[in-house]
């Protein structure tokens, strides 16, 4: 027993990023801590998600580097006919994902958090059900939960799986085989980054989405500009305003689409194999919420800014949750926050989080990254708010590293408040969008204007610059004004 008399001072129900966060910071701090995983440590990203995605990302963006004849023509380099091994790609997958695993894991038991395996629970307040491996089941008790359980793949109705021809991002990581021909259902990251993997590695795809617009969820400007190259420059048949309102696993796949407005069937699609990127889903229901009266919004669990769970509005003691089961932004980086904040607030250390400070990328060749605000929503803040927006638009083209990479095709669109000058959001396509973003990620956080920032220097040559050309721009929209 803890000091407390309590088996913990805090279990975590959950071992992705979110939980492994908020385990380790609250070890570190002196409380006893034990986290429950009934599946692989690390989570969907370490295991199924951002750690094997972006090691396929990275072999398939290789063997797309090196059959760019054309590009690498123009650098005076002419390549041999490209070859690679499918599964040595996978392996290398599986590899960073075994060791990944492996360090997380460690670094807890290093810590001195007890890792405990099986399917954890809520069994009413400061009480928690542990159904082992072994099917023992017993019930401990901690001052402080946090709920860490993450999300699973969202299969829409009509569409069945068969885990081999019909599948998730869960089962694409592994790279089993390559299809001929793929159709991949949604045009979100997910869609958009393995669409980069098959058809670097020869496989046709075609993209159905059913939205009116392919890439629905990112910047109109940046999808106009990316769409020309990630979709349209490839291999890739896009379909938007159509829903695969049925699709039949086997050889081959059988889809039937259906006209998103009426639901009459409008086209019938026989394919070697479709992946399904419709989005997530929280992972709650078998966590007896019930038990504390907790009630979820599509299965996603209530909490406010300082991670505390809610009932009917109000905090519930002693009961937290982060990461993707409470639905703020499904990111990996995004529960690791959360999980710190969480255990600073256990803490006594008051804390809270900016979710308009966080940024999101998109991995494929070349990258795509956003932060704060949407144009939309900028609009809005400015109408409420009565301010004038401010929009500049920076591109690559006009930056020398990206010329000399060859690599000109890009865009940043920055948003900001005409009046203070402070920065409300930012869209990167480009090269090392991804890295690039986290700039404007930091200003946002420090709540900093265009003038200021203006006036820091920046490397060059460097892509930074063309971040530094965007605040110049914008920082002389507010002097002339």
């Amino acid at each position: 027993m803890s000091k407390t008399n309590f088996d913990f001072d805090l279990i975590v129900l959950g071992a992705g990023y979110g939980g492994f966060d908020a385990a380790k910071h609250a070890a570190a701090h002196g409380l006893k801590v034990g986290i429950i995983e009934s599946r692989e440590m690390g989570g969907t990203c370490v295991n199924r998600g951002c750690v094997p995605s972006k090691a396929l990302l990275a072999a398939s963006g290789k063997v797309r580097d090196l059959a760019d004849k054309d590009h690498l023509s123009k650098l005076g380099i002419h390549a041999a006919p490209i070859r690679f091994e499918r599964q040595k790609i996978a392996d290398h997958a599986n590899n960073l994902v075994s060791n990944v695993r492996d360090n997380l894991t460690k670094a807890l038991e290093r810590s001195g958090v007890s890792i405990l395996r099986g399917q954890g629970r809520l069994e009413g307040h400061q009480r928690v059900g542990l159904r082992e491996n072994n099917g023992v089941d017993r019930i401990l008790s901690a001052k402080n939960v946090i709920i860490a359980t993450g999300s699973d793949p969202f299969v829409p109705p009509g569409i069945e799986i068969d885990s081999r021809t019909v599948f998730t991002s869960d089962e694409a990581v592994s790279l089993e085989w390559l299809p001929r021909w793929i159709a991949i259902i949604g045009s979100g990251y997910i869609g958009l980054e393995f669409a980069d993997i098959y058809t670097a590695l020869g496989c046709e795809v075609t993209m159905i989405e059913a939205l009116e617009r392919v890439m629905p969820t990112f910047d109109p400007d940046i999808a106009k500009m990316a769409s020309r190259k990630l979709i349209e420059g490839r291999d890739i048949d896009a379909k938007a305003n159509v829903l695969a309102s049925k699709v039949s696993p086997g050889c081959p796949v059988k889809i039937e689409l259906s006209d998103i407005n009426t639901r009459e069937m409008v086209e019938e699609l026989e394919v070697d194999a479709v992946l399904v990127a419709t989005g997530r889903v929280p992972s709650s229901k078998n966590l007896n919420l019930k038990s504390v009266s907790v009630e979820t919004n599509r299965g996603f669990i209530p909490i406010d800014e300082s991670m505390r769970v809610l009932v009917k509005g109000q905090p519930l003691p002693n009961l937290w949750a982060v990461g993707d089961v409470t639905g703020k932004l499904m990111l990996a980086h995004t529960a690791a926050a959360q999980g710190t904040i969480a255990v600073e607030n256990i803490l006594g250390n008051h804390r809270e989080i900016d979710y308009k400070s966080i940024p999101a990328a998109t991995f494929t060749h070349p990258e795509i990254s956003s932060v704060g605000f949407s144009e939309t929503e900028a609009k809005e803040e400015s109408s409420k708010e009565g301010f004038e927006l401010g929009i500049v638009r920076s591109y690559f083209k006009a930056n020398s590293k990206a010329l000399a990479e060859l690599e000109s095709d890009g865009l940043m669109k920055l948003l900001f408040r005409k009046d203070t000058g402070e920065v409300l959001g930012a869209h990167i396509y480009g090269l090392h969008a991804a890295d690039l973003i986290q700039e404007v990620a930091n200003a946002l956080s420090r709540k900093q204007n265009v003038v200021d920032l203006s006036l820091e220097v920046h490397t060059h040559p460097t892509l930074s610059e063309v971040v530094e050309v965007a605040y110049k721009q914008a920082a002389q929209q507010l002097t002339s004004s």
